[in-house]
């Protein structure tokens, strides 16, 4: 059976419009027949209710762990490098007892001589900065007063007498520039062995 024989039978088909009924697809794609995914789900399983007791002891164990190991850090971080120079050998802190030496015992009349002349240097010293005190309070009111009087005569003269004296700063100066020679010197010469020690970390 042709194409062309099968046309009149679909000619005699009615097509019945049904009114008030809209279909309205908000999809930009075709709706076609759609399988959800499998997500295999299962029911959660019940919480396990632990002893606040045992939590709180955990807690403390953490806890005195991390203590442990910030006391261990400290311990090692005052630890400095040893200087050979700077450290006293072994010998001379076991001889400490023998060179210790006492200071004499000052008689009453030593005492109060040293007592007597520490007063006076005292009294000098005061004197010594109230002179220089007023000595300085003295040159900054005749300064000051001589700017005032300056200033009452000519206004351009004053600003210039204030500015600062260019001539003095940058200070260049000049000297040798080659250390002298010492006489009857005689410069080392020859190879040495370094015997300074390393340490872990050091290259």
């Amino acid at each position: 059976m042709s194409i062309l024989n099968l046309l009149p039978a679909f000619s005699r088909l009615s097509v019945h419009t049904i009114s008030n009924v809209r279909n309205i697809s908000a999809c930009t794609s075709p709706l076609y027949f759609r399988v959800s995914d499998a997500l295999l789900g299962e029911p959660l399983k019940k919480k396990k209710r632990i002893d606040p007791m045992i939590i709180k002891a955990r807690e403390e164990r953490r806890k005195k762990r991390l203590e442990k190991q910030i006391k261990r850090l400290e311990k090692y971080v005052k630890q400095l490098k040893p200087i050979d120079e700077v450290e006293v050998p072994l010998k001379l802190m076991d001889e400490k007892e023998q060179r210790l030496r006492k200071p004499p015992s000052l008689s009453e009349e030593e005492m109060e001589s040293r007592i007597i002349l520490q007063k006076e240097w005292t009294r000098y010293k005061y004197r010594q900065y109230l002179e220089d005190a007023q000595a300085i309070d003295s040159i900054l009111y005749s300064q000051q007063k001589a700017l005032d009087e300056l200033r009452a005569e000519s206004e351009e003269l004053y600003q210039e007498a204030i500015q600062m004296d260019l001539a003095l700063l940058p200070h260049t100066t000049k000297g040798p520039v080659k250390t002298p020679v010492i006489k009857n010197y005689d410069s080392p010469d020859g190879e040495y062995i370094n015997t300074t020690r390393k340490f872990e970390g050091e290259e």
